[in-house]
């Protein structure tokens, strides 16, 4: 992590070798076995270098239950998984946090490979000696789902690609064959436009091999130039899609999206010039749950706090204006809570004499006004109703100006920051309650000409203050 430019697949066959080396018997497993994970989540990567407890610390603030070790690599001597490189895969310390996590119903991915160390594919010259590897470290910690983290030099070794396929595809089908599965992603660099030909060139090398990809996780970060960093890695996401379309052309639109991860890097990057802030990671939730994106992650848990200055780059916090934890707490909304590629939980909100809920000329620009108008189905008015309270439309969350709280107060458009004035709670009535100021959201005057903007006024339960949410 943190470089940049710095349909079931056939079955795989394993080979006699390969076969005896996996039906060896294995070191009993050190961690407890996993509720494993929903269809949508979010699972920060971990430093392994720092404390185990980091975990339990992030999951009692958050209430997050799933996080990814970052990262196992070759330690000492030729071809042997370490965490960091210095770290028994056992370390008591790790599989304690695993087992503690495990028993609040929550779940670990392992990743492989990152931007420091030698990557295991590289270190092991075999298929047999990496498969071999790689089993170990899923059977000590119990895990059902692994991340592959190629980048930099290893993403152009393209026989260390092939050999990390073939290794993945036989574990796939030795665990099938136990009645297990393993579960393998991708974690790839990318451009503000999707991935570069040699991150294609590996995918493809996995769909050759058979290898099962559940997901294509891409580093949304350092870009080089100067870019707005929620909209580069909504960009790059788009792209992502056109692209393993091309790769998987058997899946709908929906199954695409549900294969994507997005993991930028909070704060500032490693070019300063690159800032992703708060309002980045809630514009990015936001058209994660829109779309059914299956993973939202960020570098790194132990970043995930200011620092005494704005601006400047750390290993230790962010660098930008946040609370503790921020951002685990706005890529948590995602987990369990999105109903992927505009399904069920993303639509129109309609009102009086059925008009609806409207982004003016589908403007992000924030104080954009949000109206009613007649309805057409456009991105404008497909909404998506977060599990933390918020009504987003393009990435952007339905605001009361100026945090207002006075009747007449009009409701606009503007980044999702997790304050009261973008937060709208469902009543029995039908009526939206922004409970900040106490007032609902009212079509005003009880307009039915199309491009009259909203308002907040006294709740009174009548037709111009009822919304029907997406169902």
């Amino acid at each position: 992590m943190r470089l940049r430019h710095a349909c079931a697949p056939s079955a795989v066959l394993l080979t006699a070798a390969s076969a005896m080396l996996l039906a060896a018997p294995t070191a009993h497993a050190a961690a407890n076995p996993g509720p494993g994970f929903p269809a949508h989540y979010a699972a920060p990567y971990v430093e392994t270098w720092n404390s185990p407890g980091a975990i339990a610390a992030a999951e009692s603030a958050t209430g997050l239950k799933y996080y990814t070790l970052a990262f196992v690599i070759n330690g000492n001597g030729s071809c042997n998984a370490t965490f960091n490189g210095d770290t028994a895969i056992s370390d008591s310390g790790w599989t304690g946090a695993v087992n503690t996590l495990r028993a609040s119903g929550g779940d670990a991915i392992v990743s492989f490979g990152g931007a420091s160390g030698t990557e295991l594919a590289e270190a092991c010259t075999s298929v047999a000696s990496l498969q071999a590897q790689y089993q170990r470290v899923v059977d000590t910690l119990n895990l059902t789902r692994i991340d592959l983290d190629v980048e930099g030099a290893t993403l152009d070794d393209t026989a260390a690609n092939d050999r990390r396929n073939q290794a993945l595809a036989n574990l796939q089908s030795y665990y099938a064959s136990q009645g297990r599965t393993l579960t393998v992603d991708y974690t790839l660099p990318v451009d503000t436009t999707g991935l570069e030909s040699d991150a294609l060139s590996l995918l493809n090398n996995a769909k050759s091999h058979g290898v099962n990809v559940n997901l294509v996780n891409i580093m949304t970060m350092d870009y080089g130039p100067n870019e707005e960093m929620g909209q580069a890695a909504i960009s790059a996401a788009q792209g992502l899609h056109s692209q393993l379309g091309q790769i998987w052309t058997g899946k709908s639109s929906a199954q695409l999206w549900a294969m994507e991860g997005n993991t930028p890097m909070l704060g500032v990057n490693d070019s300063t010039n690159e800032v992703f802030t708060t309002g980045d990671a809630s514009s990015l939730e936001s058209f994660a749950q829109a779309n059914g994106i299956q993973e939202l992650s960020y570098w790194s848990l132990g970043r995930d706090q200011a620092c005494a200055s704005v601006g400047t780059y750390s290993d230790t916090c962010s660098g930008t204006q946040q609370s503790t934890y921020q951002f685990a707490s706005t890529f948590n909304a995602l987990t369990g809570g999105s109903s992927g590629g505009g399904g069920s939980h993303t639509g129109q909100v309609t009102g009086y004499q059925g008009l609806c809920l409207d982004d003016r000329s589908a403007s992000t620009a924030n104080f954009n006004p949000v109206q009613v108008y007649t309805c057409n189905g456009t991105a404008a008015q497909q909404w998506t109703p977060g599990s933390d309270g918020t009504l987003r439309v393009l990435g952007k969350c339905l605001d009361v100006n100026a945090a207002g709280t006075a009747d007449g107060t009009t409701v606009d458009l503007y980044d999702c920051n997790g304050t009261g004035a973008q937060i709208w709670q469902p009543q029995a009535n039908g009526s939206l309650l922004n409970p900040q100021s106490g007032k609902c959201l009212d079509d005003t005057n009880w307009s039915t000409t199309p491009g009259t903007q909203t308002q907040i006024w006294t709740c009174s339960g009548n037709a111009n203050q009822q919304w029907t949410l997406p169902s």
